[in-house]
């Protein structure tokens, strides 16, 4: 199979809309991470997607929709405290888990009786969705695994010969995939911390809740609620290993053990003290930036092959660095190293 790659123009959408209502796998761009889309009402479309992407069955997908409207036919009730969020970021990087209408096949909820819902803001994204005139399913379009895309050029190095289509809609903007919230609980819980950080829903409804599997392992027989809930996820070939502590005993630690393949990960204007090869990702404490620039310095590493090991510098988790901390940990599969001060 030969990839397409299609342009934002409105043919371009509509082809991306008749290849989707066909049954085909189409990359497509969001404001989080590119989507690697199908029909969510058709679990043999869906299917395609696992296929394409190499990914476990048992890992739910979230569907997307373009419009408020769409949203009561896909799910059972919608709980007020969803209204409220959805009232402050809907259309934007937020997902909510509700429990499923009978429309939604099992192959996109991994066998749950919950769906997770988004509302992407990006204007490519509804255009193709309203061109296709389902809903999406549409997990990250990387294999699995590995960084997720935020350019079509990602996504065309991961999926080429795999799906119908990539529609090119220029670089994300946020660059981390959306903030999932279990909404069909009294008190919502954060499944993943994405750019809707923890503090700004508690402004919004009041407490909620953090999935200890955010900032740990899932435990053995735990049912993923949420994508990105698994155990390694984002990574690079090279190992990585994350280091927690300030810029001085950051390069101390890398410097001690440089090598041949060791490299550093860090934050911009750390790279000073450094004896081995750096890529920086971000100011430190600015998670927003981190966020933007993570995924695509973390494939960067697979464009240097001599690179075995990578030392990164942990980020705060606070508010957005909460998101890169979290996707980080499972980058590393949870190797973190507390440095003396």
């Amino acid at each position: 199979m030969q990839t397409k790659l299609l342009t934002d123009s409105p043919a371009d959408i509509a082809e991306a809309g008749r290849l989707l209502r066909q049954g085909e796998v189409v990359g497509i761009p969001t404001e989080t991470v590119y989507g690697l889309a199908a029909n969510a009402l058709d679990g043999r479309a869906v299917t395609e997607i696992f296929q394409a992407k190499g990914r476990p069955a048992d890992n739910p997908l979230i569907v997307h929709i373009a419009s408020l409207e769409e949203l009561p036919a896909l799910v059972e009730e919608v709980p007020e405290k969803a209204k409220r969020l959805a009232s402050l970021w809907w259309p934007g990087p937020l997902t909510m888990i509700m429990k499923k209408a009978p429309c939604i096949p099992p192959e996109v909820t991994a066998g749950l009786s919950t769906v997770a819902v988004r509302f992407p803001v990006h204007p490519v994204a509804r255009a193709i969705i309203r061109a296709a005139g389902v809903p999406l399913a549409a997990p990250s379009a990387n294999r699995s695994g590995s960084p997720s895309p935020t350019t079509a050029a990602h996504v065309m190095a991961d999926m080429q010969g795999r799906i119908a289509a990539v529609l090119d809609g220029g670089e994300c903007d946020v660059g981390l995939e959306s903030t999932v919230v279990d909404m069909t609980k009294e008190i919502p819980v954060l499944l993943r911390p994405g750019g809707i950080t923890l503090e700004m829903l508690r402004q919004a409804v009041g407490e909620v809740e953090v999935n200890p599997a955010v900032t740990a392992m899932l435990k053995e027989g735990e049912v993923a609620a949420s994508p990105g809930m698994k155990y390694r996820h984002y990574a690079p070939k090279a190992h990585v290993t994350l280091l927690r502590g300030g810029p001085v005993a950051y390069a101390a630690y890398v410097n001690a053990h440089a090598g041949p393949g060791v490299a550093a990960m860090c934050f911009d204007g750390e790279e000073t003290s450094l004896t081995v090869p750096f890529l920086t990702y971000g100011p430190r404490g600015n998670g927003a930036e981190q966020g933007h620039r993570l995924f695509d310095v973390l494939r960067a590493w697979d464009r240097r092959p001599e690179v075995t090991r990578v030392y990164a510098a942990c980020p705060d988790p606070v508010g957005v660095g909460l998101a890169v901390y979290n996707r980080m940990l499972r980058a590393a599969e949870f190797e973190v190293i507390d440095l003396e001060e």
